[in-house]
């Protein structure tokens, strides 16, 4: 089934049909609602599975901040087409992506930790450096 599935880069003619594949992601609260701008600059440095030649089923993003730091953005697979490795293979695709432009750290934030460590991603990077967080709308 995977074997008929295709990862390319996204192309800004993906857009509308990316804008309303999204739909149902945002609605679940997975993904954050992305504007046609927005998804414009994703598409840059996205990558689209398509199945039979022409649908969309599933997406993700690479945001390049540095030299030093990426992160993977609005991972998103068909609910038909989860569990394949259809996410594997996008994150596979963003993080080649990294590779070639020697990108030193691909981050993923997330609620699914499990699904990115076995992608190979951690907690840590070596010498334990760790990313922290806070939100500022509530603390004072």
């Amino acid at each position: 089934m995977i074997d008929q599935i295709e990862i390319r880069p996204a192309k800004h003619e993906d857009i509308t049909p990316l804008s309303e594949f999204i739909i149902p992601f945002v609605e679940q609260g997975k993904i954050l609602p992305r504007t046609s701008e927005e998804l414009d600059e994703l598409v840059e440095t996205g990558f689209v599975a398509i199945e039979a030649g022409t649908e969309i089923v599933g997406f993700a993003s690479l945001e390049i901040y540095s030299r030093k730091l990426a992160e993977i953005r609005s991972l998103v697979v068909a609910d038909h087409r989860q569990g394949i490795g259809v996410g594997k293979k996008l994150v596979s695709a963003c993080v080649d992506r990294a590779r070639q432009r020697n990108i030193l750290e691909v981050m993923a934030v997330t609620s699914s930790d499990v699904f990115f460590r076995s992608c190979g991603f951690d907690f840590t990077l070596p010498g334990e450096k760790k990313a922290l967080f806070i939100q500022p709308h509530l603390t004072e």
